[in-house]
């Protein structure tokens, strides 16, 4: 009976934990994170990043030769050994999904509900490859003197976009009346017709993270050396997926699939002064690739200011 209670209690215990990770569906803060102050010696900041994440996916259509094999075992060191279509890589769009949940805690955390985008538009006439930046949402949750939520939306027409560089601006978003006790939702979309370029991903911040997460689905076609965090605090993995796209070919049926690698990266209760959790970068390993511009330095596509 002592062991089956102890067992009982240990449960119990890791229910709780996993109790204080964040709700991953945006619209409605969870009864935790209205409650959730950080954790450990994470208490006491003036900002807590809730939920931070990046879903990567591409649409197919009209060029793909499907020649790849399904049923190899893969892991982060061959991952890019079984790409074997051949493609035009014209007509393929990516699409970025990003999300990421705030909460102020003091009034001097205020400032963290600003962010800073950065994305791909070239200033330059020649060039036909961009990323659109679209379905930009901000949401602002409060809570009254009775306890109930009030809702606002974030009017995202006044929003201010430099110039970084020849070929990346950076919009940069300052959302207004926000107070301690404030949980502010961000949602938006990138679609790029660069099929060879991955924005990075930060899963560090100045201010403590709960969740950050990357989901990566990429056709295997496409080679990717990817540099994983290799971190304590976060968890990577690869496994064989797949996506269906149409075509026109007519040495090809409708409907067929593609093979992808789907990529994993989750980071959890990741401070300003951990030892250093690395960026996520990924780097086009195709030969004879055109290299898409890069970010400049110093840039990430998403900063919490």
């Amino acid at each position: 009976m002592k062991k089956l209670l102890l067992f009982v209690a240990f449960l119990a215990i890791v229910s709780a934990v996993r109790a204080q990770l964040p709700n991953e569906k945006f619209g409605k803060p969870s009864k935790m994170e209205w409650e959730y102050v950080g954790w450990g010696d994470a208490v006491g900041a003036d900002a807590i990043i809730l939920c931070k994440m990046m879903n990567v996916t591409y649409k197919l259509s009209d060029q793909v030769s499907n020649n790849n094999a399904t049923d190899i075992e893969v892991n982060w060191g061959n991952i890019d050994d079984f790409g074997k279509n051949q493609i035009d890589d014209s007509n393929i769009l990516v699409n970025f999904e990003f999300k990421l949940r705030t909460k102020i805690l003091k009034p001097e955390g205020a400032r963290h509900a600003n962010i800073d985008i950065t994305y791909y538009n070239a200033d330059n006439d020649k060039v036909f490859s961009h990323d659109d930046l679209s379905d930009l949402k901000i949401k602002v949750f409060t809570k009254n003197a009775k306890g109930k939520v009030e809702k606002r939306n974030v009017n995202t027409s006044s929003f201010v976009t430099e110039r970084v560089d020849d070929n990346y601006v950076v919009m940069h978003v300052e959302v207004p009346d926000v107070q301690a006790g404030s949980i502010i939702e961000y949602q938006y979309n990138i679609t790029s017709t660069r099929p060879t370029f991955l924005y990075d991903w930060v899963f560090q911040e100045s201010i403590p993270t709960v969740r950050s997460k990357c989901d990566i689905d990429i056709p295997a076609f496409l080679q990717f050396k990817m540099n994983a965090p290799i971190h304590k605090l976060v968890k990577s993995s690869v496994e064989v997926g797949h996506l269906a796209y149409d075509t026109n070919r007519t040495d090809m049926k409708r409907g067929k699939t593609c093979t992808t690698n789907h990529y994993k990266i989750v980071g959890d209760y990741i401070r300003p002064e951990d030892p250093e959790v690395a960026v996520f970068t990924s780097q086009i390993a195709n030969p004879n690739v055109t290299v898409p511009a890069k970010m400049p330095n110093g840039s990430t596509h998403l900063r919490v200011k």
